[in-house]
């Protein structure tokens, strides 16, 4: 297995050879193998193992095998210890799921900190096909049976063309020691009922499984990659819009194409969305109906589908001092300077006569009934809604549109239009420029 490893290495993953590598190490015999075989090549290795606390002496008697064989082979260790359950609970998430967000999270947080370029995890052929079969009975697409991916930003998994039988007979024959989880040999977690019930019985179909199983991988990855790569031309001819808040898809454009339900699937899957006949529905809804997932939101909005994160933070009123020279606000930094004159005037920069307004001025967000004089236009009242819609602004725009007042009066729509009311003329004594960055 060593050459075999050794070759890996050296065609597909060679800038591990250069780096500064973190391996994931439970104790098992995946994680054990891997680290012999990165020490036997030569790599720059140290060792990171989480202790969860989850199976009380047998969690500690891991912890102290992993120390150990830092000591035997002249590693360096890292050992954290969680309290998995409270997390659990507190984040209403299940013992597995917490688990992974804990290790995961203190991996790329000890990687960062210590700067290690990788972490290497152990996953191996077995765990590839165990997940194309979870994703597979839970239903996915495309995405989701193309199974783990080698290189994964900072995670790195070089065992993934090794089946779980070779790296068992390679550390047997090398009389290479591990620990067992107990936790494995259960089967109300349906990651180990495939292990022990299905993928057997699959195996006995056919021998080969595993071979023809990375053959199928191969086929899928090559599929998504021509699908990526039509994305990248809908991109470029402006069908998919990014936005300051996600993106936007262009309806009419996306209605012809043979199957739209298909291609909003491969545009929106990753972002919580599941009825995907209600996200179809939506080409042909009427402008303002919107669905939800937990923390994105899609919007029909005339011409486009609008994708936006949810702002869970309700953005309270700001207040400005005549002291503050800079605020900063949800749209950006707002600067207050006296001028001497009127310069350049843009939607970002305005000039007011600074005794016509009375501070403290505030900042929030416009509310229906808001109305204001919009310089330029002779002293008529506009109503801000009114005025939003004559500049064609789209639903999410709307929302994230402030305004400035003094007191009641609006000085400001902020990043738009300055109002009437507060226009320098020749007989301003002291001029304030207002300008948003």
């Amino acid at each position: 297995m060593i050459n075999s490893f050794q070759n890996h290495i050296d065609s597909k993953l060679s800038f591990l050879k250069s780096s500064k590598l973190l391996i994931a190490i439970s104790g098992g015999v995946d994680s054990v193998v891997l680290t012999y075989l990165c020490h036997k090549l030569g790599l720059n290795i140290a060792l990171a193992h989480c202790n969860f606390n989850l199976r009380g002496k047998e969690s500690d008697g891991d912890e102290d095998f992993v120390l150990q064989l830092a000591e035997d082979l002249d590693l360096e260790v890292f050992v954290e210890s969680f309290d998995t359950k409270d997390y659990a609970e507190t984040n209403k998430r299940s013992i597995q799921m917490a688990a992974r967000e804990l290790r995961y999270n203190w991996f790329e947080a000890l990687a960062e900190q210590l700067h290690f370029d990788y972490v290497l995890t152990a996953h191996h052929a077995d765990d590839n096909l165990e997940t194309f079969l979870i994703n597979f009975t839970r239903g996915t697409g495309l995405e989701g049976l193309t199974g783990i991916p080698e290189v994964n930003g900072v995670f790195v998994r070089p065992l993934l063309p090794f089946s779980r039988e070779i790296i068992e007979a390679y550390a047997k024959e090398n009389k290479i020691a591990w620990v067992e989880d107990s936790g494995n040999k259960t089967t109300k977690y349906l990651r180990n009922k495939l292990r022990h019930d299905v993928i057997p019985i699959l195996k006995e179909i056919n021998p080969s499984l595993l071979n023809s199983f990375q053959n199928t991988m191969s086929h899928l990855q090559g599929s998504s990659d021509i699908v990526d790569d039509r994305i990248e031309d809908l991109i470029k001819n402006g069908i998919i819009k990014l936005t300051p808040t996600g993106f936007k898809l262009d309806i009419s454009e996306i209605q012809k194409f043979h199957n739209p339900k298909a291609y909003l699937y491969r545009f929106l899957n990753g972002y919580g969305f599941t009825e995907w006949d209600d996200v179809t529905n939506l080409l042909d809804a009427q402008s303002g109906k919107q669905i939800f997932s937990k923390k994105w939101r899609l919007v029909k909005d005339r011409a486009y589908l609008l994708l936006s994160e949810i702002d869970e933070e309700e953005h309270a009123e700001i207040t400005i001092s005549e002291t503050d020279n800079q605020m900063k606000t949800p749209l950006g930094s707002l600067f207050f300077d006296e001028a001497a004159a009127i310069s350049e005037t843009t939607k970002n920069t305005i000039y007011i006569d600074s005794l016509a307004v009375t501070f403290p001025l505030t900042m929030r967000k416009w509310e229906e009934g808001d109305v204001f004089y919009p310089i330029g236009m002779q002293g008529k009242k506009k109503k801000v809604s009114k005025y939003l819609k004559d500049e064609k602004q789209s639903l999410l725009e709307k929302e994230q549109t402030y305004v400035l007042c003094s007191q009641d009066a609006i000085v400001w729509v902020v990043g738009m239009r300055a109002d009437n009311r507060f226009r320098v003329t020749e007989g301003t004594k002291q001029i304030l420029k207002i300008e948003l960055k």
